[in-house]
């Protein structure tokens, strides 16, 4: 297994594709419940084959996710062959909390001489993908362009 198992409610979510999957594996509705029932794990393997087709179509598409805690706001963008860090820092003494939209707001607006900012490049250290997912599993979320290209002026 590449990513991980869906869970049971990201399962549910996805009903139809999983079943358009397993017809297009040639494991029909009989089938499954019979491969459920006397084989599970060979059941449970087409369940983590299908996991991870979701995980990989779902990161290959993503190009900026964003980390925040209280004291700092990461902002990654994902291209082909490296990723970009806009990292913000807010100074001990300071008030602000990074962790919102609006905190990073008012950081960014009224309190920008207490903050440390920086920028990095790299190349992957693994497979693209696969790093997208790690920090996702970490507690990275989507973020965008927009906001990216705010923080690239601030710059």
């Amino acid at each position: 297994m590449k990513y991980r198992i869906l869970s049971d409610e990201e399962l549910q979510h996805l009903e139809g594709d999983l079943k358009a999957f397993l017809i297009i594996n040639g494991v029909h509705a009989e089938e499954w419940e019979k491969l459920n029932r006397e084989e599970p794990q060979k059941a449970l393997s087409l369940v983590e084959l299908f996991s991870d087709q979701v995980f990989q179509t779902i990161y290959e598409k993503v190009h900026f996710l964003e980390y925040r805690t209280p004291v700092s706001c990461l902002v990654f963008h994902f291209m082909k062959d490296k990723q970009e860090l806009i990292a913000i820092q807010k100074n001990p003494d300071t008030a602000v909390n990074l962790s919102s939209t609006e905190g990073i707001h008012e950081a960014l607006t009224n309190h920008l001489k207490d903050l440390s900012i920086f920028t990095s490049t790299r190349n992957y250290q693994q497979e693209r993908e696969m790093e997208i997912h790690q920090l996702t599993e970490q507690g990275a979320i989507l973020s965008n362009e927009g906001f990216w290209n705010s923080l690239q002026e601030i710059l």
